[in-house]
């Protein structure tokens, strides 16, 4: 099997280095194999979460491909000098390779987001590319991921659409830990965590504009459309993450190593 070789360690993360062409390749290999396998898209947040939950640290272990979702982490990676090749982020990859399934005829299951999100997203990105084939959405309620009837229900319902991809957006952790419960048994080549892009589609939030994009300021437009919500993910919770860069930089330069491996042995990322 092709594996990632190429890679980047962050805080104790390997991220995938690729670019966004080449993450789109990787999935549709991944298609073409018919092997079910997901794929996360990490960012300050995650890295954070992944130092004190070994659950969620379990489900990264286990995904195939790992793209680096904000440019936080790839000014983090150029500081360690291993460089990323570029942004990955979930929110721009999912409307590029609803792109390319309409052109190639992918069919396409968008599970998760606030009600009536993924919904309103089909329709939005149908009226963009002709010929996209939404074969399904689901909203599933809440804590549905626990309750054994609403959790059949709800793979019941993916694995019926016969799916090439399925787009999860239920935020993580939450989004990665189903994943790897559930994957195998959902039975779709590919399976991606994407957190709040149905929202972004369907016009329920605005995402930032690419300005702030560029300037890895997302966070900064996320915490004040939605105080209430994001203060203590990023005003309590993700500052950790320069302690961690600091201490990975301090550790390498102790080691008197100028840089960290950007290519190792094979990957355990299978593509």
């Amino acid at each position: 099997m092709l594996r990632t070789d190429h890679y980047v360690q962050i805080a104790g993360v390997r991220i995938d280095n690729v670019t966004m062409d080449e993450a789109i390749a990787g999935i549709e290999q991944m298609i073409q194999r018919r092997a079910p396998r997901f794929v996360v898209t990490p960012n300050v947040d995650h890295i954070v979460k992944l130092q004190h939950d070994a659950r969620f640290r379990a489900a990264y272990d286990a995904a195939s491909m790992v793209l680096c979702d904000g440019m936080p982490l790839l000014w983090a990676a150029k500081l360690l000098h291993t460089p990323l090749k570029e942004k990955v982020s979930g929110s721009d990859l999912f409307p590029r390779f609803c792109a390319v399934a309409a052109r190639k005829g992918y069919r396409l299951f968008f599970f998760g987001g606030r009600p009536g999100a993924a919904e309103r997203c089909a329709q939005v990105l149908a009226g963009k590319h002709n010929g996209l084939d939404v074969c399904g959405t689901y909203c599933p309620p809440l804590g549905f991921e626990t309750d054994k009837q609403e959790n059949a229900k709800a793979i019941r319902a993916i694995r019926e659409s016969r799916a090439d991809v399925l787009f999860v957006g239920l935020g993580a952790p939450k989004q990665e830990l189903w994943l790897r419960q559930s994957c195998q048994v959902c039975a779709v080549p590919v399976s991606i965590g994407i957190g709040a892009s149905f929202d972004f589609v369907a016009g329920y939030v605005r995402r930032a504009p690419r300005l702030f994009q560029r300037w890895g300021m997302e966070w900064f437009w996320r915490l004040c459309q939605e105080p209430r919500r994001m203060y203590r993910r990023y005003l309590v919770d993700d500052p950790e993450f320069l302690a961690l860069v600091w201490s990975q930089w301090l550790r390498t330069r102790a080691q008197g190593a100028g840089r960290l491996p950007v290519a190792g042995p094979a990957s355990s990322h299978v593509i």
